[in-house]
């Protein structure tokens, strides 16, 4: 989800039931989802337009990389000098990046990249975001196997 700050949306149960059930199956039908979570398909319907217009949730597709010849992945922590937000910017408009974060610590921006091989992840480093303006230095740290990724914020 985009990065604005967002009115705050308080879940019942009914909504964080919904959500969890979209979780599992984002394209399950309302008539199999409204006896799962206790409403009319109606009333589901107009529950899931709310939750998605207000920015709540977004139902997506989500791919597996490997099925798609990408096998490296990483989290590429950036030192940067000047504006922190033109180079993360810059970093998030690189097709390989997935996820790219304005840190407070050791490193100001941390991209999660997903590269074919590390000849890729080599030249995405080196040469695409090194090149960057205001980037100071890098540091690769290589994904070896997720263990766990969840999308289940909010509704536990």
């Amino acid at each position: 989800m985009a990065s604005e700050r967002s009115e705050v949306f308080h879940l019942d149960d009914v909504d964080k039931a919904i959500i969890r059930e979209l979780q599992v199956d984002g394209r399950v039908p309302f008539a199999q989802l409204s006896p799962k979570v206790g409403l009319s398909q109606a009333a589901v319907r107009q529950r899931v337009k709310r939750l998605t217009e207000r920015g709540v949730m977004q139902v997506v597709a989500v791919t597996d990389p490997l099925s798609l010849g990408l096998s490296t992945q990483a989290m590429v922590g950036i030192a940067v000098t000047g504006d922190v937000r033109a180079v993360a910017a810059a970093v998030a408009a690189l097709e390989e990046s997935e996820y790219v974060l304005i840190t407070a610590g050791r490193f100001d921006v941390l991209a999660e990249v997903i590269c074919t091989d590390n000849e890729a992840l080599l030249e995405l480093v080196n040469d695409r975001i090194r090149s960057i303006d205001g980037v100071t230095s890098t540091e690769v740290f290589s994904i070896l196997k997720m263990e766990k990724l969840v999308f289940s914020w909010g509704t536990g």
